[in-house]
């Protein structure tokens, strides 16, 4: 992932699942995001559509801002997430739309989330 700290695990997680969190700062940080085979920018794209497929929006948060960071646009995390309409389902794309406005500072409506 992006930075220089390798703990990226919650710090609720770690006070509550330590393993979870070591888990996930040495190998889903550490090993799985830093393989050669994609580029920090490709794998944020997967985990957003997954995420939002998934209807995951807790984490969705998080992985947009972390997509933004890696070279992804806002408009391009709108068309991934218009295009997965049709995919996974209006509802998961309506609440991934919602919250990439809310971290964007791009206020939805209450007419945006109908």
């Amino acid at each position: 992932m992006s930075g220089t700290d390798p703990r990226v695990a919650p710090d609720l997680v770690r006070r509550h699942a330590p393993e979870l969190a070591d888990l996930t700062d040495d190998v889903l940080s550490a090993d799985i995001w830093q393989r050669p085979g994609l580029s920090p920018r490709e794998r944020s794209l997967i985990t957003v559509a997954t995420l939002a497929a998934l209807g995951r929006d807790a984490q969705l948060t998080g992985h947009l801002q972390r997509a933004l960071d890696n070279g992804l646009s806002h408009d391009e995390l709108a068309e991934a997430i218009t295009h997965l309409a049709f995919y996974a389902g209006w509802p998961a794309a309506m609440t991934a739309t919602t919250l990439l406005a809310q971290i964007t500072d791009t206020p939805a409506t209450d007419d945006q989330t109908r």
